[in-house]
């Protein structure tokens, strides 16, 4: 496998993450703005699970959506805060309607209306009531979930790295759920019980994405422990010998997640698996990204603090001086141009004709041979 594509496959690429961290810093930034701003002004789309309610469930043989919110006005209810769903699933097709809580009165009305414009007995329409305390306790479980979540963790890196490791990635983590919990607030969507969870599964992905740039960061560290690298350097090194195996991590992530959107949600409408599969997609992609753009070059910046690092800071090796501390020995990986610092390629034929120049400089005539006197 030849070109770019070969050389990032191989772990071969120079792109000097550390030297531009300051874009990854400056985007995360304007997203946590834009979050905190959207929390204070929309806050979050709870559903009926948080903020308690009812929800009906009846068959849509003859039964519209238009027909379910005529229901819901001839009762006095507000269809502007109802959610009204289609569902798909074993036993046909149904029509879930959530509104505020309500009084048991309202409930059996609406429910004897439902069934009378579904033409289907008040039995076949299920009712499901739910307390908002109900949601509220499986909040303060979950945050104490992932409390204590983080600090297991951060003692593990600590001990198996150090401190600087458990912060930089407890950092990343925070990151990953402040973010995800933005995208929710701003595009509206439903915080349910299925998406808490998603929440607090794709931490350990984050978690996982980012142990593995630091255990190659960690490892060379100690190969460059009797040399004048800066830290930078270091990172720089790392996280492209490791850049393609995060890509794969992430892709054989994100491809079931996204067929379980859109192939069981989507299209064979169970609308169960949407806020899961939502969650997690979501997740899963601001996990890839926070492990190379934020994990680690915060990681860099704690440890040029070091006295060892310290008066290396802001010295990086970039192109092929990179090329040559990570130790890539094929001619093509050198062929780099432009001034310090281009991620630029030579084509493959300037690589080729390389190849050749040096074949001829290592290729000798051969000596005559002395002619014998015959005597």
């Amino acid at each position: 496998m030849s070109g770019g594509i070969g050389r990032l496959y191989r772990g071969e690429t120079t792109f000097n993450f550390v030297g531009r961290r300051k874009i990854g810093f400056g985007f995360s930034l304007a997203l946590l703005v834009i979050t905190v701003i959207s929390l204070y002004s929309r806050g979050l789309n709870l559903g009926i699970d948080f903020k308690g309610g009812v929800a009906w469930e009846v068959p849509a043989t003859s039964l519209t959506i238009d027909q379910a919110r005529a229901v819901l006005d001839e009762n006095g209810i507000s269809t502007t805060d109802a959610k009204i769903q289609t569902l798909s699933g074993a036993d046909g097709v149904r029509i879930r309607v959530q509104v505020g809580d309500q009084t048991p009165e309202v409930r059996v009305k609406v429910q004897e209306s439902l069934a009378k414009a579904a033409k289907v007995t008040t039995q076949d329409v299920s009712v499901a009531a739910v307390s908002s305390s109900w949601g509220r306790t499986i909040t303060e479980k979950a945050l104490r979930a992932l409390v204590v979540f983080l600090l297991v963790v951060s003692l593990f890196i600590a001990w198996r790295f150090e401190w600087k490791m458990a912060l930089a990635a407890i950092v990343a983590m925070a990151h990953d759920v402040l973010l995800s919990v933005g995208i929710y607030s701003v595009t509206g969507f439903s915080v349910t019980p299925a998406t808490v969870i998603a929440f607090l599964t794709i931490l350990g992905f984050s978690l996982y994405d980012t142990i593995v740039v630091f255990d190659k960061v960690h490892e060379n560290t100690s190969r460059f422990s009797s040399s004048r690298v800066s830290y930078g350097d270091i990172t720089n090194i790392s996280m492209n010998q490791v850049l393609m195996r995060s890509i794969n991590t992430s892709i054989a992530a994100v491809l079931p997640v996204l067929s379980l959107l859109v192939l069981g949600s989507w299209i064979l409408g169970v609308v169960a698996l949407e806020d899961f599969a939502l969650a997690l997609l979501v997740g899963l992609l601001l996990g890839a990204y926070s492990s190379i753009f934020i994990a680690t070059p915060l990681l860099a910046i704690f440890k040029q603090r070091d006295a060892k690092y310290r008066v290396l800071v802001g010295q990086l090796s970039l192109g092929a001086e990179m090329t040559r501390l990570a130790g890539i020995n094929t001619l093509a990986a050198r062929a780099r141009v432009g001034s310090a610092g281009s991620d630029e390629i030579l084509p493959e034929s300037e690589v080729n004709r390389e190849r050749v120049s040096a074949a001829s400089a290592l290729t000798h005539p051969p000596r005559p041979r002395k002619k014998r006197s015959r005597t």
